[in-house]
């Protein structure tokens, strides 16, 4: 019992001790930090603090107008248009539907496609034991399932966990894009990171003008903040944030280890990066930003220890010296300590799961040997984009000559013209993500451009034949640093802004309808 009440509890209604006590009590400190503990004193302090504040508010009017309009467009396309042709034949357990006419109707946003797979492995586990059979399993990683069991033995439909998951989830990684995209695009963090590097006073002049500057930047990049959170939870393909899908946890995970590095946090570098290699194998790419990070920077915890070389040179400088240089850049600023051990943990994610596969009696490397089930090969580096572009350009043809008796390109089966429009639709998707690639090279430090490059060499290493460009934008969904380089490009011109979110919006909201019905999207 807390010493300020206890006279008040045991003699209470005696007005003259009350009246005492409300004397002697300072006006300055209230009880309720005191009588409700730590909990209201981590409140307290994120309310006072502006920066969370202003994060936590522009992630939740992201949040939650962006999944309203992702349930009000599905329901309302299923509600005019059916459920569409494919609804039984994709998913003979019927784990997405039996909830009921409103249930079903409300799992229609969400539970579509892979979901089905997702929710068969909550339910009855990989089963390696019964080989072929369940070997196409192996390709979707274990966390996510896990955690929808998890939430379903509270018991919560499938679906709706599911749904709660992965909405839980994207809450989290708005919240950190946020905080990430106010780190690096704030005047403040570019004029310390010029602090950084400059490590001679003759640069004193230019970190001041820059320290000048901090507060336009602060602002330009709170408002790029802004439009990060609301650039990603309206992407056109961002209806996969909300649904029985695995983009939200490892978006929210991936994000995580960057803010971890930036902030030498490097035990949770290693846990956050070994659960998003269980979410799905692109998690280990993570391993290379985070390297990068550690080595060379940028880094909130400690100053380099070695100033970067000057860029330039005489132009006279023969190549030798030039070469001389140019390895001297290369060296690390940041000099090795024991904590760079933690990063070790980032691939156990993938260790465990081969482990448990082995151990339950079917093959360790079946989450790899099962790309082979999905029609994936490994066709070399990045030649997944030549084979998008001919595709592309067959497809165009297709769709051209107004037929369907000749087909232009491998056809996996169903309508060529379908099959032309997907192809068309994905290199467009390709070609649009070219510029934010190049801006996150230019704009953002090295490591997130570079963890944008590492991440996509995988679909573009190992396309499928008859698509070879086959959910690249889901995968180019979760790789954040474009949605910031955007962000940062959008928050100069304030023109493009409105325009740009409905327009996104709006593609969200067609290609949802589509999802909605069974129709295959990405």
């Amino acid at each position: 019992m807390n010493p300020n009440t206890a006279e008040l509890s045991s003699a209470e209604g005696t007005g003259e001790l009350a009246a005492g006590l409300e004397r002697a009590r300072p006006a300055a400190q209230p009880l309720a930090p005191a009588v409700l503990g730590p909990a209201a004193r981590r409140l307290a302090r994120l309310r006072a603090d502006s920066a969370r504040m202003t994060a936590v508010r522009d992630s939740w009017r992201a949040l939650w107008s962006s999944r309203a309009l992702v349930w009000t467009a599905g329901v309302g396309t299923v509600l005019a248009l059916g459920y569409g042709p494919q609804r039984k034949a994709f998913d003979p357990p019927g784990v997405t539907r039996g909830f009921g006419w409103l249930g079903n109707l409300l799992a229609a946003p969400a539970a579509r496609w892979d979901a089905a797979w997702y929710l068969v492995i909550a339910r009855y586990g990989y089963r390696p034991d019964l080989g072929s059979y369940t070997e196409p399993r192996a390709a979707f990683f274990p966390l996510y399932p896990l955690g929808l069991r998890a939430v379903s033995w509270l018991g919560v439909p499938p679906p709706a966990a599911g749904v709660a998951l992965s909405v839980a989830a994207l809450a989290a990684a708005l919240y950190g894009i946020h905080r990430l995209t106010t780190l690096e695009l704030a005047g403040g963090a570019r004029a310390r990171r010029a602090a950084h590097r400059a490590g001679e006073d003759r640069r004193a002049g230019e970190v001041r003008l820059a320290g000048e500057a901090s507060g336009a930047g602060e602002a330009s990049g709170s408002e790029a903040a802004r439009l990060a959170v609301m650039l990603t939870a309206f992407a056109p393909m961002a209806f996969f944030l909300s649904a029985v899908y695995s983009e939200s946890l490892y978006l929210a995970l991936s994000v995580g280890v960057f803010w971890s590095a930036r902030h030498g946090r490097w035990r949770w570098v290693g846990a956050l990066g070994a659960l998003a290699a269980a979410t799905r194998s692109a998690g280990l790419v993570l391993a290379l930003p985070a390297l990068m990070i550690y080595l060379y920077g940028p880094r909130e915890d400690r100053a380099p220890d070695r100033a970067t070389v000057a860029q330039g040179g005489a132009r006279g400088a023969t190549a030798a010296a030039r070469a001389r240089e140019a390895l001297r850049r290369l060296q690390p600023r940041y000099s090795p300590r024991r904590d760079l051990g933690w990063l070790a943990l980032l691939p156990v994610g993938v260790i465990a799961y081969c482990l448990y596969l082995g151990l339950a009696g079917g093959d360790p490397l079946a989450p790899f040997k099962a790309q082979e089930d999905w029609s994936r090969h490994f066709a070399g580096p990045f030649v997944g984009v030549w084979d998008g572009l001919r595709a592309a350009f067959e497809g165009a043809r297709q769709l051209l000559s107004f037929q369907r008796g000749h087909v232009y390109f491998p056809s996996a089966g169903g309508d060529p013209t379908i099959a032309a429009s997907h192809n068309l639709m994905l290199f467009a998707f390709l070609a649009a993500a070219v510029p934010a690639i190049v801006g996150a090279l230019r704009r953002l430090p090295l490591a997130y451009g570079g963890y944008v490059l590492a991440a996509l060499a995988l679909p573009l290493s190992y396309p499928v034949a008859s698509q070879p460009l086959m959910s690249l934008p889901r995968f180019l969904l979760v790789l954040f640093p474009l949605s910031m380089w955007l962000a940062a490009w959008l928050a100069e011109r304030p023109r493009l802004q409105r325009p740009a979110l409905l327009a996104s919006g709006a593609s969200m909201a067609f290609f949802l309808a589509q999802f909605a019905t069974w129709h295959w999207v990405a």
